[in-house]
């Protein structure tokens, strides 16, 4: 069983206002001060009056359910309005209802998440309010929402309502556009798409203008009331499949540099395959992960699984050998924190390799990295770890591959 938790609704203000009153009360009917009575005596009656009336105001509430529901997918540095509803209630006098979202988020899916704090005031009469909900990398947030009724000397501050919790995946923020070499004639093996519980299916098709009339099965159109042409073997559509591996490896307590390196690796693999499957819808997708194999068919399911890769975390270091389910190019995406990279390239000889590889930038390519302010956590309503200020360990790998393209990131504590 669940107890309750007492919680009194006075802010650190009123335990000071309500303390320094009784003072003033004592020790003006101990003097006999008229003038102190009077005003004491006014303050405290006051202090009682709110008190009261929060209380009433806070069980008149008790049942309301403020629901917010963040942008789906929430993407993170897009400065995105979260709607809150359910509190179209009105507040007593001297009171505001106000709504509070509180946290942790996960940047890159660390196991070591920063506190998160936001607030806003729900405006006079509104049924709904808004706050804004950002983050500046990906990763993992878990939230409750709640409400707080609060008075406006800041003296009460009583939580009302029932609390509602949210976990919610942050997709990486656009990386910067590139771009991208891919020969599907080489970096794809053509596979037909027949299954072999679906064979009469793969050798037909329906009725197009200019099909020739004997090719029409009759006595499956009539079954199915459409007409439905016989096609020969030879004229299959094929498609594209294409393997990528993203070898999310490196230490489990990171640094905010290498979780940054992640983030920017995630970034630049949904922009390699989003630009490929809006160049052809045909592509199909193999992606090899520390933790799981995805198939990616259709637009749904690429979308469905970038919001999951924004949540993979770094794993650690095991000896992963390329899958042999086509004979083309391989597509390799990782960061400077993949100490066994250089191991898997050889592996995969003699298949031509293309690595997408992050890491540090060093002073020559300062300008030209991605980089990340510790500053912005503070202006998203995330508490940086104390850690993040001091761990910056730079990270940079030496590997051959048949095609490299380097991407670098930074970390620094503010923007200039």
């Amino acid at each position: 069983m669940i107890r309750p938790h007492f919680r009194p609704g006075t802010t650190p203000a009123g335990f000071a206002v309500i303390a320094i009153g009784l003072v003033l009360l004592i020790h003006s009917l101990t003097v006999r001060n008229a003038y102190e009575i009077v005003l004491s005596a006014v303050v405290t009656l006051l202090w009682v009056a709110l008190y009261a009336a929060g209380r009433w105001g806070k069980r008149r509430l008790a049942a309301m359910e403020p629901n917010w529901k963040p942008p789906s997918p929430l993407t993170a540095n897009t400065q995105e309005e979260t709607l809150i509803t359910g509190i179209g209630f009105p507040a007593p006098w001297f009171f505001r209802l106000h709504v509070i979202i509180e946290g942790r988020f996960f940047p890159s899916g660390a196991p070591e998440g920063c506190p998160v704090f936001l607030e806003t005031e729900v405006p006079e009469r509104s049924p709904s309010a808004s706050l804004r909900l950002s983050f500046p990398m990906s990763g993992i947030f878990q939230g409750e929402g709640s409400c707080r009724l609060k008075d406006i000397f800041g003296f009460f501050s009583f939580h009302c309502g029932l609390p509602q919790q949210r976990t919610v995946n942050v997709l990486c923020p656009p990386t910067v556009r590139k771009r991208l070499r891919v020969d599907p004639q080489s970096g794809a093996e053509d596979r037909r798409s027949k299954t072999s519980d679906d064979e009469e299916r793969y050798y037909m098709r329906e009725y197009a203008p200019g099909d020739r009339f004997r090719d029409i099965n009759w006595k499956s159109s009539e079954r199915i009331a459409t007409l439905i042409t016989r096609i020969s073997p030879d004229t299959h559509e094929k498609t594209c499949r294409i393997e990528v591996y993203f070898r999310n490896y490196g230490p489990i307590a990171a640094s905010l540099e290498e979780l940054w390196l992640l983030d920017r690796a995630k970034a630049r693999l949904a922009q390699f395959l989003r630009l490929l499957k809006e160049s052809d819808d045909k592509y199909i997708f193999t992606v090899y992960t520390a933790q799981e194999t995805w198939d990616l068919e259709d637009k749904e399911e690429l979308e469905a699984f970038l919001e999951k890769l924004a949540a993979l975390p770094f794993s650690p270091a095991t000896n992963q050998h390329a899958m042999a389910a086509t004979s083309g190019e391989l597509f390799v995406f990782s960061t400077a924190c993949d100490r066994g990279l250089q191991s898997f390239l050889i592996t995969c000889n003699p298949r031509p390799v293309t690595v997408f590889l992050v890491e540090s930038a060093d002073e020559k390519r300062r300008n030209e990295a991605e980089t990340l302010a510790v500053s912005e956590f503070a202006g998203a309503g995330c508490v940086p770890l104390p850690g993040w200020l001091f761990r910056r360990d730079k990270r940079r790998l030496t590997i051959a591959a048949d095609h490299l393209e380097r991407d670098y990131a930074d970390t620094c504590l503010w923007k200039k």
